[in-house]
């Protein structure tokens, strides 16, 4: 298997090379040549892999999935790395992400069972065994220059610390995240973990990232690479959770489900979009957004817009607080055939130049629903407070903000007869502030985390500007050799 950058460069990559590297060199996103087709056959034999959720059902899953696009790992190696990372003892359920039906025809997928309560440890988990391993194999070591919104970054570090030949340097909006996703990160103390505060919204941490890798100079000197949803590895262990959700919410094969995810940089979704293309038998995905609205606004009008600082909303699900969905490139690179020089221009001088790009009179636009099955909706605050309330009382399952956003825009796509599964994303108790207004009372702490707010914090605060942060990564490295 071969991957290609979605900007168009010509030469094909193997996996584990663009495991390490991040970012193409032409500033593109990677995929796969082709997307590996499972057919009525294979589709069983995954079923009958997964067993039901069996103990290591989930780990033999995630191995025949990923073997599908991975073939420079030995496969015995590839199946040791994925039953040591999707084990019970981590996620607390044999399941791994347990299908929690809320009425008939209705789930939600949770994806928060793991180290640090978000969906990003289904991910996170895997790629650091991944790097360590190949680090090991190479000898050789590695800078991870990541940008979060919230949970990306804890997942990240909890599953980097103590990695071998790893480190992490970790940029986040100031002030922008919850009092327990920052004290999640900024209590740890291991001396190859680097949260550093950035001045200013996601974006701006995302846009420092993006600068730093395509800097080829730096980026090789100093061997940088990325744990964001810009990793096709992260994407790609992703893509196993929708066929665990499909084989729990069906009997037989024939059987179509749809997916609503809540989403602010297209990478959780677009694991369903790679899914959906293999043959996973998914009706709709349902993109929903909280306030911050740049994907809705494409799928209902096929303008892309992203918005400027000023004008990134600081809301109640502060994880989809994004205006510049990076993996959306992924879709719009299939969307438009594969035409790397057409992503390019929208891509790369169309939102430099303009911060926008409209596809509204393209006649591929209309293919985003009808081929791709693509839908979308956006909700509030005031819808958050309402979800979480009628969830809780008719149901009594405490939602966290975000998924509160998935089941508000999932009740407007249910169709009879076709299994609804909303991706769960974070456990409530990482956004206690709003649950609180909801219901009036504090979510569940799991006990290894009473008390976190109050621990120290090691953090580093900076402007938002990339040579600072390059002179902060070259300072640590010097001091660490």
């Amino acid at each position: 298997m071969r991957y290609l950058s979605t900007r168009g460069r010509a030469d094909r990559k193997r996996f584990c090379e663009i495991l390490l590297e991040g970012l193409a060199p032409d500033g593109g996103l990677y995929l796969p040549e082709r997307y590996p087709q499972v057919d009525a056959a294979a589709l069983q034999r995954l079923r009958q892999v997964f067993n039901q959720g069996a103990p290591g059902g989930y780990a033999a899953l995630a191995f025949e999935i990923l073997s599908l696009y991975i073939d420079d790992i030995p496969a015995a190696d590839l199946r040791a790395l994925c039953d040591k990372t999707y084990t019970e003892a981590v996620y607390g359920t044999p399941q791994i992400v347990p299908l929690k039906q809320l009425e008939p025809g209705f789930h939600l997928e949770a994806l928060s069972n793991g180290p640090t309560l978000a969906f990003k440890d289904m991910a996170m988990q895997l790629l650091g065994n991944l790097f360590e391993y190949e680090l090991a194999r190479r000898g050789e070591e590695l800078n991870i220059l990541g940008a979060t919104s919230g949970d990306t970054g804890s997942a990240a570090e909890y599953a980097m610390r103590g990695k071998k030949g790893v480190r992490v340097f970790m940029l986040s909006p100031h002030g922008r995240m919850s009092p327990f996703q920052q004290a999640q990160m900024f209590s740890l103390m291991d001396e190859n973990i680097h949260n550093i505060a950035v001045e200013g919204v996601f974006d701006d941490c995302q846009d420092i990232v993006k600068n730093v890798s395509n800097d080829l100079e730096f980026k090789r000197a100093y061997k940088i690479g990325t744990v964001n949803s810009i990793n096709w590895a992260r994407l790609l262990a992703q893509v196993v959770y929708y066929f665990a959700g499909y084989f729990q919410a069906t009997t037989t094969n024939d059987e179509q489900v749809s997916f609503t995810v809540p989403s602010g940089n297209f990478g959780n979704v677009c694991a369903g979009h790679v899914a959906r293309q293999m043959g996973l038998p998914i009706r709709t995905l349902v993109v929903a957004t909280n306030e911050n609205d740049v994907l809705d606004e494409f799928f209902r009008t096929g303008v892309y817009r992203v918005r400027g600082s000023a004008d990134t909303h600081e809301t109640s699900s502060p994880s989809m607080d994004i205006s510049k969905a990076s993996n959306f490139e992924r879709f719009v690179f299939d969307l438009l055939g594969r035409n790397g020089e057409r992503v390019k221009a929208f891509f790369g001088e169309g939102l430099s130049r303009e911060g926008r790009f409209d596809l509204s009179a393209d006649p591929v636009f209309s293919e985003a629903a009808s081929h791709y099955g693509f839908r979308s909706g956006k909700s509030t605050h005031a819808d958050r407070l309402a979800t979480i309330r009628d969830v809780f009382e008719r149901h009594g399952v405490m939602i966290d903000t975000h998924t509160a956003d998935g089941v508000k825009v999932a009740r407007e796509y249910r169709e009879a007869g076709i299994p609804m599964v909303v991706l769960e994303t974070a456990l409530p108790i990482k956004f206690a502030e709003t649950i609180v207004e909801a219901l009036g009372r504090q979510p569940d702490r799991p006990k290894q985390f009473e008390g976190i707010e109050a621990l120290p914090k090691r953090v580093k605060v900076m402007p938002a500007h990339t040579e600072a942060i390059q002179a902060f990564i070259a300072k640590h490295c010097a001091a660490a050799t």
